[in-house]
């Protein structure tokens, strides 16, 4: 098979031939059909991202495909079954084998391409605005970055809850987007001040920061009394600082979202939140959005649109 393989933090990874590998007992074996590229990837690279595995290791997080073997104890699954994983690595390969207890069946109206692009996207987003912030309806929720993977799914989720949602993006093409998406509201971080918008509109109840730096700050100022802050991410590359005395004044929270994080002390969050969503798709509620859809062989210019954030939603690799 072809894979992605990673050897070195300092050098590129390359597409390699690697032999096809046989499931362990409780692993199923998948003829990968397609895998979603996400922020993590990028910072994998690097191996600086919190679950990094150990090298080498081939590469892509969130897959979809065929079941075409079983290993030992392996029940409730077939060969046949077409499935969505997220294995954390292994994804962006011809074939790959992972824990059977992290398979979802997916249902008929999902093809392979949204599939991979929904599980860490949606669950972050449904995980962190019910879960997490208890979004309620009428609320005002302030999403930064909200053309990106998660950010897009943060606005057509919260729209969902009965939130008024506020779509912070830089450019009108990425907000044009969000609205699509859902977002009542649009501020420009390219060329808008977010505090000054944000005050207009009356202050936000959550706030939903994939990005970080100064947006970060912006948000944290626009927040009213008793405002949640979801930290999810800092694309900018900027981690911010917060001053506690700061939370106090006006009684905030701010809080951290690592979606993964939930596999290994609290799984049922996950379950339960990836069941509602499959509904909500099969109900036709949720539109998964990828704006690049490339072969195995142009994997690194997919990650290279992640990188110069040219892209928007998400972008899927197929096999």
């Amino acid at each position: 098979m072809r894979a992605l393989y990673l050897t070195s933090h300092d050098t590129p990874p390359t597409l390699t031939e690697l032999p096809d590998p046989d499931p362990k007992p409780g692993e199923i074996r998948l003829r990968i059909a397609a895998c979603g590229l996400n922020f993590a990837d990028l910072l994998m690279l690097k191996g600086t991202y919190q679950d990094t595995p150990p090298l080498p290791f081939v590469m892509g997080m969130e897959v979809a495909g065929t079941i075409d073997a079983l290993g030992e104890g392996v029940t409730g699954f077939a060969p046949g079954d077409r499935v969505a994983v997220y294995g954390g690595q292994g994804g962006l390969a011809e074939t790959g084998c992972f824990e059977a207890a992290r398979a979802v069946r997916l249902p008929n109206s999902m093809n392979f391409t949204d599939a991979a692009a929904f599980q860490i996207a949606y669950g972050t987003s449904h995980v962190a605005l019910d879960h997490r912030a208890r979004l309620q309806p009428g609320e005002t929720l302030l999403v930064l970055g909200a053309a990106g993977g998660v950010g897009l799914t943060a606005v057509e989720i919260g729209k969902l809850m009965g939130a008024r949602v506020v779509a912070c993006a830089r450019g009108a093409e990425k907000l044009a987007v969000a609205k699509q998406a859902g977002a009542d509201h649009l501020i420009d971080a390219q060329s808008q001040d977010i505090r000054a918008e944000m005050k207009k509109l009356g202050g936000c109840d959550v706030v939903y920061d994939a990005v970080g730096g100064d947006q970060f700050t912006a948000a944290f100022r626009s927040c009213k009394p008793e405002g949640r802050i979801l930290t999810i991410g800092f694309a900018s590359g900027d981690v911010p600082q917060i001053k506690a005395n700061h939370l106090l004044v006006k009684n905030l929270s701010v809080m951290g979202l690592y979606w993964g994080g939930y596999l290994a002390f609290r799984p049922e969050v996950l379950t339960g939140s990836l069941e509602q969503l499959l509904q909500w798709h099969a109900d036709g509620r949720l539109h998964p959005h990828v704006s690049h859809t490339l072969p195995l062989d142009q994997a690194l210019d997919g990650m290279d649109l992640l990188r110069s954030r040219k892209s928007t939603g998400k972008v899927v690799i197929t096999m």
